[in-house]
């Protein structure tokens, strides 16, 4: 099992409140060519954010007290198994201004999909008196963030005549949580989408 790790400015959290993140891992082998990008990223621009955070889809991420877990992990249950299996190729770069240095999503479709039928579960969660949840408008997989703009504008010059094609195939979610921003994030809950006869 992997650990996700992830960074971001500190902030405050009652006790018993997490932070919970469903995301898309790639397999083991474009994992690895995403990692050497952001290492190659770090030694190059002198960001260690590149290699502390992990590559990853983000679909939606919230905040929600532990007890509200298993209600949630079963919500999901429901919704998941409702999506097919699809495959996703990374295709060059490009970038959020003035911060963020991403991969791109070739066909952002299903993750699209995927978020509109987990936004279902906003409104318990905003009974629970949480804050809103968030979820993805623009999927994509993190090469750095939290740039400083400088940073930032040297790197998207250079990033933007670079090429990367990699794919790989969806066949699962993951559900993880951690207590804050500095946390390493664990995995709480997996979920399988339905097998894709078509998938070539």
């Amino acid at each position: 099992m992997k650990n996700f790790s992830t960074t971001g400015p500190m902030y405050y959290m009652p006790q018993g409140l997490f932070e919970y993140l469903l995301i898309v891992s790639p397999d083991e082998e474009v994992y690895n060519q995403v990692m050497e990008e952001k290492r190659q990223f770090s030694n190059s621009y002198k960001q260690q954010v590149a290699v502390k955070t992990q590559p990853y889809i983000t679909i939606s991420n919230f905040l929600a007290w532990e007890n509200m877990e298993d209600t949630i992990v079963r919500w999901l249950q429901r919704i998941v198994k409702e999506h097919k299996s699809f495959s996703v190729t990374l295709n060059n770069y490009s970038g959020f201004p003035t911060h963020t240095v991403y991969l791109r999503i070739l066909d952002d479709s299903p993750f699209k999909r995927l978020a509109k039928s987990v936004e279902t579960i906003a409104p318990y969660i905003k009974e629970q008196n949480c804050p809103p949840a968030k979820f993805i408008n623009y999927p994509h997989v993190s090469i750095a963030r939290r740039l400083p703009a400088d940073v930032y504008e040297s790197a998207i010059t250079e990033y933007a005549g670079k090429e990367f094609c990699a794919s790989f195939e969806v066949t699962e979610l993951l559900l993880l949580k951690r207590r804050h921003q500095f946390d390493t994030c664990k995995e709480t809950a997996r979920f399988r989408l339905q097998p894709n006869e078509f998938i070539n």
